[in-house]
């Protein structure tokens, strides 16, 4: 398992290639929100859009995921963990007014950079929140 890198993965470099091919710039591997020990594959700060590119197997995709054979309950239970503060993470972005994007590993990635550029750009024309400063 230590050869599963937490970051640069395949997927997110092949991501973020088309994304900055298409014009947009972005943060890699940032925290979308200061005081929450969580990041997001690909922030777009300016627009408050917190990409995150999911593994199959890693946060249970209901297409690809397949239960180990070995330690089973501790593999279920750290999946289950996962997608619990997947859900939670998405939960306090939205509250904090930020877009959460998920793609799948297995995604197209051209799909995927269109899905982006379209939410960014459509972020981008409204008007966005002052920032809070400090404490929030």
């Amino acid at each position: 398992m230590r050869a599963n890198k937490a970051r640069d993965t395949g997927p997110e470099r092949r991501l973020r290639s088309l994304l900055h091919k298409a014009g947009l710039r972005y943060r890699v591997n940032a925290k979308p929100l200061p005081t929450l020990r969580r990041t997001a594959d690909v922030v777009f700060s300016a627009v408050r859009v917190a990409v995150f590119v999911d593994g199959c197997y890693w946060h249970g995709c209901p297409e690809h995921y397949r239960p180990a054979r070995v330690n089973n309950e501790f593999w279920r239970n750290k999946i289950e963990g996962n997608r619990a503060r997947d859900r939670e993470t998405d939960q306090l972005l939205t509250d904090a007014g930020w877009t959460v994007i998920r793609i799948w590993e297995h995604e197209d990635p051209a799909t995927a950079a269109r899905l982006v550029q379209r939410v960014v750009r459509e972020a981008a024309k409204t008007p966005q929140p002052p920032r809070c400063v400090g404490p929030c």
